[in-house]
């Protein structure tokens, strides 16, 4: 299968093609950002996508947005030309996710796509940017490393079982920054072991997938074009430039549809294990790969534009990596 056979981005829900077809996904995360834009474009290759999260049209989660929901997500699975699947679960809690992993079993039998995107840790982080470890609330650290880590650890434990009975298991690991990225340090302690720590899960666990014909990978986003950084800046994804006046390094940022239509690329690579099993990747590197373009037609790589132009001083633009 050739990088156009797998390339998705154009494919809507009347496509012939439909490479994920009668595969079974959960989107672990999914409520908004790059949770509900992977779990739109694995349905829209013809996935079955279980999505959960926590804010439903019922309730809402500490991030205290009500704007996204569970069920919304699941609707635009559907519409997409998937099936999806709302289960509103707080993977913190293990008798709900154990919940979830006997529906999925007793629904489908198998899970062939886990996409472990949990975090909603945002609201926090305010208080913990620019201080020591000894300086940040304690309770503020320990949470976010429950939302970044221990959620993942919980999720990967419990539906793992599940995974290795499919006959080509894939687990992503969505955090943020790549193993090259975060080799610098993340400004703040818990910041930096939460992020990293799905990164090094995704090693892990593609040590512990090979044998059954697996793949784990860890895969970032660039600058998010999210619906809370979008709403942080006071802007839409139409006018989302006006931002850079306030943030020139927004001059790189991604839709949340780049990273999705890159990782539902690599779910239909047949090939993906001798690529990606155990390594750290980015949307940019995807893309490239893969042959996907963001939802304007561009390509952009922002971690190599931080590492060259931010971090080592290369005199160029945002649009050179673009």
């Amino acid at each position: 299968m050739s990088n156009e056979d797998i390339t998705i981005r154009n494919a809507g829900p009347d496509h012939p093609r439909r490479p994920l077809a009668g595969r079974i996904a959960l989107v672990a995360g999914a409520t908004r950002g790059a949770g509900r834009a992977q779990a739109v474009e694995l349905g829209r290759a013809g996935a079955i996508v279980y999505v959960t999260g926590r804010t439903t049209r019922t309730r809402a989660s500490e991030v205290g947005r009500t704007s996204e929901t569970i069920e919304e997500t699941a609707e635009l699975v559907t519409a997409a030309g998937g099936t999806g699947i709302a289960v509103p679960t707080d993977h913190l809690d293990e008798d709900q996710v154990r919940a979830l992993v006997e529906r999925i079993d007793r629904e489908q039998g198998r899970l062939d796509i886990l996409v472990n995107d949990l975090w909603g840790g945002e609201h926090l982080l305010g208080s913990v940017f620019g201080k020591k470890s000894w300086e940040t609330p304690l309770a503020d650290g320990l949470r976010i490393l429950e939302l970044g880590a221990r959620s993942h650890v919980i999720t990967a434990a419990l539906l793992l079982p599940l995974l290795i009975r499919s006959d080509a298991p894939l687990h992503v690991e969505v955090t943020d920054g790549t193993a090259r990225s975060n080799r610098r340090y993340r400004e703040n302690m818990y910041y930096d072991l939460a992020k990293n720590a799905p990164i090094r899960l995704a090693f892990g666990l593609g040590q512990e997938l090979a044998e059954y014909g697996g793949t784990a990978v860890a895969v970032s986003p660039g600058f998010l074009r999210s619906e809370q950084m979008l709403a942080h800046f006071g802007v839409s994804e139409e006018n989302w430039r006006d931002a850079i006046a306030q943030e020139p390094a927004f001059a790189i940022a991604e839709s949340p549809q780049y990273l999705a239509r890159a990782v539902a690329a690599l779910a239909a690579d047949p090939g993906r294990a001798a690529r990606w099993n155990g390594k750290s990747t980015s949307s940019g590197e995807l893309a490239k790969t893969y042959g996907v373009r963001d939802a304007d037609g561009s390509r952009p790589d922002a971690w190599a534009y931080f590492e060259d132009v931010i971090h080592g001083g290369r005199e160029a633009s945002a649009e050179d990596y673009r």
